[in-house]
């Protein structure tokens, strides 16, 4: 094959590999919460499936960019499109959520009552957890921005430092969340109500911990010194969805912690 300044890799089996295995993991999920009996079994197996997949399209990516050259300023400008219409179709993806809570609360059907949140129904007090996360990724958004600058000044030091902080405060929301959702008096099967917030929440919630991870693989290239000043784009792109997951959840509280529960 033919290689030039947008060529970005030879051939590679992961993008079909890890779409199938995607199919899969959506068709074990939905076996599993019909309470099939390979419903569990599919699930892990495919779980380990796309960690497996995610590990070495990674690692063929890191490889490339940092080892062999590849990423060029042509295809760079390839990444950062991919990265950014990859970016719109998550805003797409959470305008679902949003268009679902809003049509229902603005026009509350008259099998829940015709009120808004149905009567009886207990939500989340958004000035307790909710407001204490809102801090938490406000500050998590703050560190990373830290990071960014100290890498660009080459100061790899800082932005490990800047990262970690990130990292550690991303994984106090899990945990806090977690904790709300435990304790909630609301269930997801609680009428429209349920299903919007804990939908809008709950996917949220997994995006965190899809950045987290992101996040973790950015610090270990950091440790290892893959980052350069001019050269850094795969922290650029972490850092991009991490700001998204901190602007999502400010939505999340306005809307449907805060105006949703008056």
């Amino acid at each position: 094959m033919q290689q030039n300044n947008y060529h970005l890799v030879t051939a590679s089996p992961w993008p079909v590999v890890t779409a199938g295995n995607i199919l899969l993991f959506l068709v074990s999920v939905v076996l599993y919460t019909k309470a099939n009996s390979a419903g569990g079994s599919l699930l892990g197996v495919n779980t380990i499936g796309l960690i497996v997949c995610m590990g070495l399209w990674w690692r063929d990516v890191v490889r490339e960019g940092t080892y062999e050259g590849n990423h060029t300023v042509e295809v760079e400008k390839g990444l950062i499109c991919g990265m950014v219409l990859f970016i719109v179709s998550e805003v797409c993806f959470f305008v679902a959520f949003f268009w679902a809570f809003f049509h229902s609360s603005m026009s509350p059907a008259i099998q829940i009552g015709g009120i808004w949140p149905p009567e009886d129904l207990v939500g989340f007090d958004p000035w307790s957890l909710p407001l204490l996360n809102t801090f938490i990724l406000l500050g998590s958004g703050v560190t990373i921005t830290w990071a960014h600058h100290e890498l660009i000044g080459g100061n790899v030091k800082g932005a490990v430092i800047g990262m970690e902080l990130t990292i550690l405060l991303a994984i106090a929301f899990t945990l806090f969340q977690a904790y709300e959702y435990v304790n909630s008096k609301v269930t997801i099967a609680d009428s429209i109500y349920g299903s919007t917030l804990f939908m809008a929440t709950g996917f949220h919630g997994l995006h965190v911990i899809i950045g987290t991870t992101i996040l973790t693989v950015m610090l270990v290239r950091l440790y290892k010194g893959h980052f350069t000043r001019e050269h850094h784009f795969g922290f650029e792109a972490g850092a991009w969805y991490w700001h998204f997951v901190d602007v999502v959840w400010l939505f999340l509280f306005v809307s449907i912690y805060w105006w949703g529960a008056i």
